[in-house]
């Protein structure tokens, strides 16, 4: 018997790879080729796809990392170097205790340098670090001045708030910070005041720390800590931030130019020269700047002001000034004048009344002086509308009321000598008229005395005022019963439908509108005037001195905020209608109705304006006609649209509206918003709604009162549409009785509950504005606009 050996089967034996150590070498597996190299198919890829989409995200990273690195050195290279600009630093405080020099000095001490400036009354104080090789400028504001704050942050690099570790922000101190927030902030540091431990523990500065945090972090969530000027350490860290980072970019402002004034002084003839470092973009002496709170004025010429230099090759050092050099002078030609607005002509206007020599010669021509009668056919038909089911023949014996007062009329004047007019009439059959329908509802009317009639008149009031309070209609208006309506609506339209109905948007136009200047392409004007700042003007970075003529003797002396003048684009400096988009602040309190005196910022500009605010379509839209509905109020939580006349603003300008109080200090934060456009032919249309009530019902159609008080009303707005709260559409039919009673017919039935409405319209018009710092410079208006 054989025995055969035990073992397992192959497919359960492991199979290692042989190790292959020969011609593993590059040097062996060249000689193996002997010069042949292996050729790349056509087809296949030189590089495999996960290969290249690594390379391309390679690429890609060092695409953006040479943006960033060039981007930051563009942004801090007007810094750099011994004549490079200064760093602006606006100081703002939020606490009545913080006092601004000693957080300064502690900046200064931390690096041993001098602040020029600080023990002087003056509004911009310097500092030069050799340490991180830039100077700084800062321009500190008094606490609760507001408008010396929003100037300072306007024209800074940084702005540095000093908060209070002991005392909280006060509600104006949280309101200021909402209107920096809404004007655009520059790059935040906060910080607390250098304090000893007898006003706060060691231990709980941290707690204090981070409690600040949070509270700034609600108007800014960049910010990461709050520095201690207390310690060193803390100081030299807000240094360095200040001295060493790149300032962030104020949308708003870029390519605008601005010049914050280091010195300020009146020349021979009222000529003002201010001196400063050109900042922003490119600033031409062909185009007019602006002084905050006084105006705009023409430029004269720009020369440099270079800093004076020492010269260490003499004993002792001594400073040598350069010559200054004319840079660029105004150009009458190509520069932009004064006017601001047009010189309206009255002469121009449509002339409709016909000269004497007119009527002479049309009577002349008649021969008998008298108007010819119209030829036969050419008088337009009379159409009259008889029940569906009723024959000409039969519809021939029905009375109209019309055609009885024709008749009379008629017979007026044959009795006086004139012509009978012969009419044609045509027949048409309305199936909207059911004669069964029109027998029911025939009601016998009763005439109800005065006294009750105003009695049931006040009691049906009081309702209408329940509804107004719950905003049902906030348009719904009572008609008065000593004016006709007629009178008093007179100058109101009705329209079918308030997006579709044509408008034209240069009829009635008031005086104002000869004034104000309108674009033919505004998006194209505005590109043609940024590719044509491009190459004009004075670079940022100079230190320059602008001569500024015409200029008051009150815009030269100094006050709380700095001197800054800003350059105006091309156009800038004309008026128009400059529509925002608003949004009301949430903290403001009580009612701000149209029309109501405002205080407008935008961009460099301070206006004092009476907006009239209108309805924002979504999207933009302006409908087919550019017809927008108008707003009595301006409401919490809605966009709205705030019109106004104002110098022209090119970009998307943030834009706010303050409210005086009777401290001039403490202004409210009513809105804010962006600039949309400068349309002149955006109507505003403000609309009423004329009620009444169903006095008796049947099926669709309804005895209505209260609307109107006499039948001459009644006859006036007929051709007007009629709706109901519950949706149905109608007109008048015909007038009842002496009290201003109707009969209306409606697409459907009509329910005794409901409420008969008439919408009416009529445009309304914003008021001239002018310089908020201008109180007595009024145009002789009122407040109330211009309808």
């Amino acid at each position: 018997m054989v025995v055969e050996a035990h073992h397992h089967r192959s497919t359960l034996k492991q199979k290692n790879k042989p190790f292959k150590s020969h011609h593993a070498t590059k040097s062996a597996l060249k000689d193996i080729a002997k010069g042949r190299t292996a050729r790349q198919s056509t087809k296949s890829p030189a590089v495999s796809t996960v290969t290249q989409a690594r390379l391309n995200r390679r690429n890609t990273q060092k695409q953006v990392q040479a943006t960033k690195r060039a981007s930051l050195i563009a942004a801090t290279r007007i810094f750099s170097g011994i004549d490079g600009a200064p760093r602006i630093v606006a100081i703002i405080p939020l606490s009545e205790d913080i006092d601004t020099k000693t957080c300064i000095q502690a900046l200064g001490k931390c690096v041993d340098e001098e602040i020029h400036g600080i023990n002087e009354k003056k509004n911009i104080w310097t500092m030069k670090t050799s340490r991180f090789k830039t100077s700084l400028q800062f321009l500190p504001v008094p606490f609760a001045r507001p408008f010396a704050a929003l100037d300072a942050a306007r024209a800074a690099d940084y702005t540095l708030l000093l908060l209070s570790p002991t005392i909280e922000v006060t509600p104006a101190g949280d309101t200021l910070l909402r209107m920096l927030q809404a004007q655009g902030l520059p790059t935040v540091i906060a910080a607390i005041p250098p304090t000893t431990t007898e006003y706060i523990d060691a231990k709980a500065r941290p707690a204090v720390l981070k409690s600040l945090l949070s509270f700034i972090q609600y108007f800014d969530p960049t910010q990461r800590r709050v520095f201690d000027l207390s310690a060193p350490a803390d100081s030299l860290n807000t240094l360095r931030a200040l001295a060493e980072g790149c300032p962030g970019e104020v949308k708003w402002r870029a390519g605008r130019p601005w010049v914050v004034g280091e010195s300020v002084e009146r020349g021979e003839g009222g000529v003002l020269k201010v001196t400063g470092v050109v900042r922003g973009g490119r600033l031409s002496p062909d185009r007019l700047v602006h002084i905050p709170n006084h105006g705009d004025y023409l430029v004269s010429k720009i020369m440099s002001a270079p800093l004076p230099r020492t010269k260490h090759a003499k004993p002792g050092g001594m400073d040598v000034e350069a010559e200054p050099v004319l840079l660029a002078e105004r150009v009458p030609s190509s520069a932009d004048s004064l006017v601001s607005t047009n010189v309206a002509d009255d002469m121009a206007n449509e002339q409709t009344w016909p000269t004497e020599e007119e009527m002479a010669g049309a009577l002349q021509g008649t021969g008998e002086g008298e108007v010819p009668d119209a030829k036969k056919g050419t008088t337009p038909k009379r159409i009259r509308r008889i029940p569906k089911g009723m024959t000409e023949y039969q519809a021939s014996w029905i009375v109209d009321e019309s055609e009885d007062e024709d008749q009379d009329e008629n017979q007026d004047g044959e009795e006086q000598g004139g012509g009978r007019i012969d009419e044609d009439e045509e027949m048409v059959l309305d199936d909207t008229l059911d004669m069964e329908s029109e027998r029911k509802s025939v009601v016998a009317f009763q005439e109800l005395d005065m006294e009750e009639e105003q009695k049931q008149l006040t009691s049906w009031r009081k309702r209408s005022q329940e509804e107004q309070d719950a905003q049902a209609f906030p348009d719904e208006i009572d008609t008065p019963q000593d004016i006709p309506a007629r009178t008093r609506f007179a100058r109101f339209r009705g329209l079918r439908s308030l997006r579709t109905s044509p408008w034209d948007p240069y009829e009635n136009l008031p005086s104002d509108y000869a004034r104000i200047f309108e674009f033919e392409d505004f998006k194209r004007t505005e590109r043609d005037m940024w590719h044509e700042l491009e190459d004009n003007g004075i670079e940022p970075g100079r230190r320059v001195t602008i001569f500024i003529e015409g200029v008051s003797p009150e815009a030269s002396v100094p006050s709380e905020s700095p001197f800054v003048i800003y350059g105006l684009l091309k156009h800038e400096h004309k008026k128009t209608v400059l529509h925002f988009t608003v949004q009301r602040n949430t903290e403001c309190e009580g009612s701000v109705r149209s029309k109501d005196p405002l205080i407008l910022c935008y961009g460099p500009r301070r206006l004092r304006v009476n907006p009239v605010y209108s309805h924002h379509t979504r999207g933009g839209g302006k409908g087919a006609n550019n017809v927008h509905k108008f707003e009595r109020f301006l409401w919490h939580g809605t966009t709205t649209v705030a019109s106004v006349y104002a110098p022209i603003m090119f970009g998307k300008q943030p834009c706010m509206l303050l409210r005086e109080t009777q401290n001039p200090q403490t202004p409210e934060l009513v809105a804010m918003g962006t600039f949309m456009n400068p349309d002149t032919t955006r109507i505003i249309a403000k609309r009423i709604i004329l009620t009444g009530h169903p006095f008796k019902v049947h099926k669709k159609t309804a005895t209505v009162r209260y609307m109107f008080f006499n039948p001459d009303d009644i006859q006036y707005f007929k051709p007007i549409q009629l709706f109901t709260k519950y949706g149905r559409t109608g007109h008048i039919r015909e007038s009842l009785g002496t009290h201003g009673y109707f009969k209306a017919h409606f697409d459907g039935p009509i329910n005794q509950m409901d409420t008969v409405c008439m919408s009416l319209y009529k445009r309304v018009y914003p008021r001239w504005s002018e310089n908020w710092a201008t109180l007595g410079a009024s145009s002789g208006k009122g407040d109330e606009m211009e309808e």
